[in-house]
C-alpha cells in the first residue's frame, strides 16, 4: 500500500490496480477564502500549491473517497475538484447522506454500506463516525465519517475524516487496531469555538491508543490549522512516540506491507 499526500486532506491511496483519492481539494493558491476573520493578516486558501507531481499522482486516480462535503467543506470538495471529477466521471464513493448531494453536482456517485457487510475492492469498508466541532459551532459543521478498510494482502487502514479524538474514534484504534492511521492533526479553530479537528495532544494520544503506524495530515495548508509538521514531530520525539508516527510533505508517497505476522513496515 502506498500513500501520496497531497495538501490538507486531501492524498490517494495506492493498492493493487486502484488509486483512491481522498477529499480532494485541488483549487490554486488563494483561491478560496479565509477561515479565520478576527486578525491582523487574514490569509485566502489554500496557503500552498498543489506539489509539483500532483497531475502525474491525479493522472492515475481510479476513484474518490469524501468524508464530509456539506456545509461549505471546501478543503475536502472544492469546485475545482468537482469540475475535474465529473469530466473524468470518476466513481465518487460516498455515505448515503452525501449522495443526493454529489448527485446534484452530477456526479458519478457510489454509496457504500455503513458496516462491514458490503465489499469493498475485494475486501470491506467500515464507517466510523466523526465529530467536526462540539456545541455552537460543531451544530454548524458537516460531520461525516472515517472509514477502517481491510484490502487483502494489504495493512488494516483507518481514514479518519475530520474528527476529535472522540470515543468512535478511540474504539476504532483500541479495538480494531488499524495498522496504518490516518489523522487530521491541525488542531483547526475558527474564531469562536473550540477545536474543530485533533491538534498535537491529541495525535499523541492517539499514537498511545494505538500500535500501528499514526499518518498526520491537515497541516500547514489552511489559515486556521496552528499545528505544524516541526512542532508535532518535536512533541512525538519529546514523548518517546516517534518511532510510529510519520508526518509526510505535501507530495511525499509512504509506502506500506504487511508481513506474515500482519505487521506494517515502511
Amino acid at each position: 500500500m502506498k500513500i501520496t499526500q497531497l495538501r490538507n486532506a486531501t492524498l490517494i491511496v495506492q493498492f493493487g490496480e486502484i488509486h483512491l483519492l481522498v477529499d480532494p481539494m485541488l483549487a490554486q493558491r488563494g483561491q478560496l477564502p479565509s477561515l479565520k476573520f478576527v486578525t491582523r493578516s487574514r490569509r485566502r486558501n489554500p496557503l500552498v500549491e498543489l506539489p509539483d507531481a500532483a497531475a502525474e499522482h491525479l493522472e492515475r486516480v481510479t476513484h474518490c473517497l469524501i468524508t464530509h462535503c456539506q456545509k461549505g467543506h471546501f478543503d475536502h470538495l472544492d469546485r475545482a475538484a468537482v469540475r475535474w471529477l465529473r469530466e473524468r466521471g470518476t466513481p465518487v464513493l460516498c455515505m448515503d447522506e452525501d449522495a443526493d448531494y454529489l448527485r446534484r453536482l452530477r456526479l458519478n456517485v457510489q454509496v457504500l454500506a455503513p458496516d462491514e457487510g458490503g465489499t469493498f475492492f475485494g475486501g470491506s469498508v467500515r464507517a466510523i463516525p466523526c465529530l467536526h466541532g462540539e456545541g455552537f459551532v460543531g451544530r454548524l459543521m458537516a460531520h461525516g465519517y472515517g472509514y477502517f478498510m481491510r484490502i487483502p494482502g494489504e495493512p488494516s487502514l483507518y481514514l479518519a475524516g475530520d474528527t476529535l479524538l472522540t470515543d468512535e474514534v478511540r474504539k476504532c484504534l483500541q479495538e480494531l487496531q488499524p495498522e496504518i492511521s490516518v489523522l487530521p492533526a491541525g488542531g483547526a479553530e475558527f474564531d469562536i469555538g473550540g477545536p474543530i479537528i485533533m491538534g498535537q495532544a491529541d495525535i499523541l494520544a492517539a499514537l498511545r491508543l494505538s500500535r500501528g503506524v499514526v499518518v498526520a495530515n491537515h497541516l500547514e495548508a489552511l489559515d486556521h490549522c496552528p499545528v505544524t509538521r516541526a512542532g508535532l514531530l518535536e512533541a512525538a520525539a519529546s514523548g518517546q512516540l516517534s518511532e510510529r508516527l510519520r508526518v509526510p510533505l505535501d507530495g511525499e508517497t509512504l509506502e506500506f506491507h504487511a508481513d506474515a505476522e500482519g505487521a506494517v513496515a515502511a
